[in-house]
């Protein structure tokens, strides 16, 4: 059994997004209710079954200072073992079968997976209902997951890449929900208590908190039946508080660290996932990412990877990046801004967006091959609103157009939060720049 963070970076660079295309073969995603608890549920004729709990609320489930509580609890649920089997009871019986729970936790959601061959569907869910249920929450075992965690932690903070988004996020955020760091810190963890990790799972599992997404070759009679006996007993849950969205200033956070490489992560608005300028921005950021690409790597070789993305694991709180690791922070900034400024007065190209359009659209569908995948992409398309966004992403993709694109970059690209790692004197306040729009006499016509 494997459990993992989710990497809010990867996910966020990937162009992972929330659609995919319905096999001819393969059913049409549904939607029902089980003794109040939803689920999702898309026929497929693949063998292999997928199938998600998520848990709503993510970062804003918990305080600050239990951050690493919630992926704690669910490395337990998973790995931990039940109340009628020991953790290697419990892993012999899921290998028996090849079958695999893991667990993820992210700012806005944390989920708890099955992957398992159609053949062994039964007993397999099973034991991801047993886990789910009836999770054991040893001691012991707690000791030793523990431990394991906070190795993880460990490593986490030594690696200036992870440091730097950590940073990034608390800079930008303030004390708000996303300040927190889901996996947790050496400090939070370290300080965390079985009896907490109980409490809070406790809490997170009801109804009104959680849903179920199912892709594989089952009926909605079996889904039911299995609902039903498993999860008859949860009651409603707490759900967590929304909190408002917060306009970023332009600010400049500099950390003095003596390393051979400078690491620099920009911050910035962004809209909804689901709001008009959503799918726009996604594909604006991508086509910088390629501008930053040849422009930073390609001609100057200031950086093995610049980046320019649309943060799409920030659910309710949507943000972009600006991100480059060199050994030359202050000429790397003049470049990215003077990309930034030649996008915000002269605009994306007709060219650029059509190209963007057709690369976006392939790389996004090939992700989304497996049952896995699209279980995911249903489960984060519900957090952020309605799953059924998913069958409309195509032809919000299609309809694009380039005034769409250079608006809402224009939009949401005023105000910068600068994070910087590295050593103090390669750079000053001044070199973190903000985009800057030209007088209208002074701007070249956009959209050629």
């Amino acid at each position: 059994m494997k459990s993992s963070i989710l990497k809010i970076a990867f996910l966020a660079i990937i162009p992972f997004s929330f659609g995919f295309t319905l096999h001819a073969q393969d059913g049409i995603p549904s939607e029902f209710s089980v003794d109040g608890m939803k689920v999702i549920l898309k026929p497929s004729i693949k063998e292999i079954i997928s199938v998600r709990l998520f848990i709503k609320g993510g970062t804003a489930n918990y305080p600050k200072a239990l951050e690493g509580v919630e992926a704690l609890a669910l490395e337990m649920v998973t790995e931990g073992g039940t109340k009628n089997q020991t953790r290697t009871e419990f892993a012999s019986a899921l290998e028996k079968i090849g079958t695999s729970l893991a667990s993820s936790s992210s700012l806005d959601y944390s989920e708890i997976s099955l992957s398992c061959v159609k053949s062994f569907w039964d007993p397999s869910w099973k034991l991801f209902a047993e886990a789910i249920t009836s999770p054991r929450f040893d001691e012991k075992e707690f000791s030793i997951i523990k431990g394991r965690v906070i190795s993880q932690a460990k490593q986490a903070e030594s690696n200036p890449d992870q440091y730097l988004q950590n940073r990034a996020l608390q800079n930008a955020f303030g004390s708000r929900n996303y300040s927190k760091i889901p996996a947790g810190t050496v400090q939070s963890l370290e300080n965390i208590s079985l009896q907490q990790v109980v409490a809070h799972y406790n809490t997170i599992l009801g109804k009104q908190n959680i849903f179920l997404v199912v892709v594989g070759n089952v009926t909605e009679t079996d889904i039911k039946q299995k609902v039903a006996a498993a999860f008859a007993t949860l009651g409603p849950g707490k759900i967590a508080k929304p909190e408002p969205s917060v306009e970023f200033t332009p600010a400049v956070n500099i950390e003095d660290r003596d390393i051979a490489t400078n690491y620099i992560r920009g911050t910035m608005n962004a809209p909804g996932v689901n709001e008009k300028d959503g799918v726009p921005m996604m594909l604006a950021m991508n086509i910088l990412r390629f501008r930053f690409f040849v422009e930073l790597r390609t001609k100057r070789s200031l950086s093995y990877a610049p980046g320019a993305f649309y943060a799409t694991a920030a659910i309710k709180n949507p943000y972009a990046v600006y991100y480059i690791s060199t050994t030359d922070p202050k000429q790397s900034l003049q470049v990215m801004i003077d990309e930034i400024n030649k996008v915000k007065n002269e605009g994306f190209s007709e060219k650029e967006l059509k190209d963007m359009k057709e690369t976006y659209l392939t790389n996004h569908f090939l992700g989304l091959e497996t049952n896995d995948s699209q279980t995911m992409s249903l489960g984060l398309a519900e957090v952020a609103g309605d799953w059924r966004n998913t069958e409309s992403f195509m032809t919000k993709v299609d309809h694009a157009t380039i005034k769409d694109i250079n608006d809402a970059f224009n939009k949401y690209s005023s105000s910068i939060n600068w994070t910087y790692l590295g050593k103090e004197d390669a750079v000053s306040d001044a070199d973190f720049k903000q985009p800057q729009m030209l007088p209208a006499a002074e701007k070249v016509l956009p959209n050629k």
